[in-house]
C-alpha cells in the first residue's frame, strides 16, 4: 500500500497534517498529536500504515484545500540533469553554451538553493513570473525529500519556475533567473518511500490558456542522467540540514523557445504515483 503525507488548512484555519488513504480520504494525523511533518517523514513507515485503521477523524481529500507540503526545509535544486535540459540550456545562450556542456559530462553536478518555505506555493496557488523577464517557463520535476541524515524518505512534484533569458544572458545571473517570489511550487503530497521509483516513470506536463492546450510533453526518469542518491550525496557534502530538505532533479521537459507563460496561464504536472499539482500564473 502506498502511503501519501499531506497538510491543509481547515475552516478554524488550523494547518493539519494527514495520511492519504485510498486517494479519497485524509486521516487526521493532528488529532492524534502528529502535527509535524518532518517528524513524520522520520517515522517508521510500518506504524503510520498501522494508522490507516485507526480511529481518527477522516475528511474526503476532494473536501481540502491542500498546501505545499514543507515546513521548515530548504528546497534545493540540480540542472542540466537530463539532456534534453542540456540542449536547452546550450540554445539559449552562445555565451554559456560550453559551460552547460562541461556540467552536464562532469562528476560533479550543478546544485543551487532554490526556495526558503515561504516562498514556496503549494497546490492551486499562484506561482510568479519575474516583471523583468521575457522568456518565462515552468520546469516539471520529481522532488527528492530528504531526511537530516541524508536519507531519501519521499517524493512529490516540483515546479522549478525559470526566466531563460536572464539565464541565458550570464550563467551567473542563475539567482535571479531562478530565486524569487513564488518561484517554486510543491505537491499535492508526498508519497512514503525509501525506493527509488521505477525509470518507467512518467512526468507529464499540460499548459492551458484561457482553456485550451498551448503545450504538452512528457518524459520518463530513464532519460534521468543523474543518479538522485549521487544528487543527495553531493548535496550533503560540507553541508548539514536540521529539518531535512527538498531537492527538485531536473527537468526533462522544455517548451519550445517560442514560448513564454502568460497571466493566468495554467501549469498541471503529473507524476506517476505521485499525483498532479495544478497552478496558474499570478
Amino acid at each position: 500500500m502506498s502511503m501519501k503525507l499531506c497538510r491543509w488548512r481547515n475552516e478554524g484555519g488550523e494547518i493539519r497534517v494527514g495520511l492519504v488513504v485510498d486517494d479519497q480520504a485524509v486521516l487526521d494525523l493532528t488529532a492524534a498529536g502528529m502535527d509535524r511533518l518532518e517528524l513524520l517523514l522520520e517515522s517508521d513507515h510500518g506504524k503510520l500504515a498501522g494508522l490507516a485503521q485507526a480511529d481518527l477523524p477522516r475528511v474526503p481529500l476532494s473536501r481540502l484545500k491542500l498546501l505545499a507540503p514543507i515546513e521548515r526545509q530548504e528546497v534545493w535544486a540540480a540542472g542540466v540533469t537530463y539532456l534534453r535540459s542540456k540542449k536547452a540550456r546550450m540554445e539559449e545562450s552562445d555565451f554559456s553554451a560550453s559551460a552547460y556542456d562541461r556540467v552536464y559530462e562532469a562528476a560533479r553536478p550543478e546544485l543551487f538553493f532554490k526556495a526558503l518555505p515561504e516562498k514556496v506555493v503549494g497546490p492551486g496557488e499562484a506561482v510568479g513570473i519575474r516583471k523583468d523577464a521575457r522568456w518565462n517557463v515552468p520546469e516539471p520535476e520529481l522532488a527528492l525529500v530528504i531526511s537530516p541524515r541524508g536519507e531519501v524518505v519521499g517524493y512529490t512534484i516540483g515546479n522549478d519556475m525559470s526566466s531563460r533569458d536572464i539565464e541565458g544572458e550570464n550563467p551567473l545571473y542563475l539567482p535571479q533567473a531562478k530565486v524569487y517570489s513564488r518561484s517554486c511550487a510543491l505537491g499535492p503530497g508526498i508519497l512514503l518511500s525509501a525506493e527509488p521509483l521505477p525509470p518507467t516513470t512518467k512526468i507529464n506536463l499540460q499548459i492551458n490558456r484561457a482553456g485550451a492546450e498551448v503545450f504538452s510533453g512528457s518524459t520518463d526518469l530513464s532519460q534521468l542522467k543523474r543518479d538522485p542518491q549521487t544528487l543527495v550525496e553531493y548535496l550533503y557534502r560540507d553541508n548539514t540540514f536540521p529539518n531535512g530538505c527538498f531537492l527538485l532533479t531536473g527537468t526533462g521537459v522544455v517548451p519550445p523557445d517560442s514560448f513564454t507563460l502568460q497571466l493566468a496561464d495554467e501549469i498541471k504536472i503529473s507524476i506517476d504515483g505521485i499525483g498532479t499539482l495544478i497552478n496558474y500564473v499570478g
